[in-house]
């Protein structure tokens, strides 16, 4: 842990914000006490939702490693990392990360991620945008296939 990440993931939540990237959000992504890189919340500049600075700066250090996966990184985000970023880190794989402001903090700032939080604890036909299952049986012939697959590389 080095508080000095942390500031420059600060640093970069305020610039994005100043120059009207998006929202107050910042990541440094470390590796062997080295930035790996970097990212702030740019939605509303790349019209991205999900531009988010944690997806921002996974997206960086996986092509500056060549690699999907951040293991033994460390990853430093100006605020607790909202459900799809928490999704993405976890995919990526990091050994730890460092958060300043919590969801509450977010929230109190007009970023409430609460509904999504409880929208993934009930089921798709009750979310309130509309899931309806279609196709199964025919994309299940993929994954069928996927699990024959000799060449395939496991993630």
């Amino acid at each position: 842990m080095n508080i000095q990440f942390m500031k420059r993931a600060i640093e970069l939540a305020r610039n994005g914000m100043e120059q009207n990237e998006g929202g107050p959000f910042g990541c440094v992504i470390v590796k062997n006490g080295e930035i790996l890189a970097e990212g702030n919340n740019r939605v509303t500049t790349d019209n991205d939702p999900t531009a988010h600075a944690e997806i921002t700066a996974i997206r960086r250090a996986c092509e500056t490693i060549d690699d999907f996966q951040l293991t033994g990184c460390d990853l430093y985000t100006s605020c607790e990392p909202c459900p799809m970023c928490l999704g993405a880190i976890y995919w990526a794989r990091p050994d730890r990360i460092f958060y300043a402001c919590s969801r509450d903090d977010a929230a109190d700032a007009g970023f409430d991620d609460e509904f999504i939080y409880r929208e993934l604890d009930i089921s798709p036909i009750e979310r309130r945008i509309s899931m309806k299952q279609i196709g199964r049986n025919e994309a299940l012939v993929l994954f069928n296939e996927w699990k024959e697959k000799e060449d395939k590389f496991v993630y």
